[in-house]
């Protein structure tokens, strides 16, 4: 299964590497041109990935938060039911 995957990947970025070079040798700008609105889309794409990553980050770290003050929450509801049920114990002995 592993290496069928494998496989698949190979030939899907064999694809993608094909199709980039007949789209490049066959486009009807000049060779220059083409090269330099790669370059701008390359980095557009660029900086929406850093974006995207610095969002995610922030979701990250934000759910991490709110979890630690959950846990941090439970842990002080425990322990008072934990500190009840023993005074009502140390009551009834």
């Amino acid at each position: 299964m592993q290496r069928e995957n494998n496989l698949s990947v190979f030939w899907f970025f064999s694809g993608v590497a094909v199709g980039a070079a007949v789209a490049l040798l066959i486009a009807p700008e000049a060779g220059e041109h083409t090269r330099r609105k790669l370059a701008n889309q390359a980095e557009r794409g660029r900086k929406t990935m850093i974006e995207s990553g610095r969002d995610i980050y922030e979701r990250g770290r934000d759910l991490y938060e709110r979890g630690r003050e959950i846990a941090e929450d439970a842990a002080q509801m425990f322990e008072r039911a934990r500190s009840v049920a023993e005074k009502k114990i140390n009551e009834n002995i």
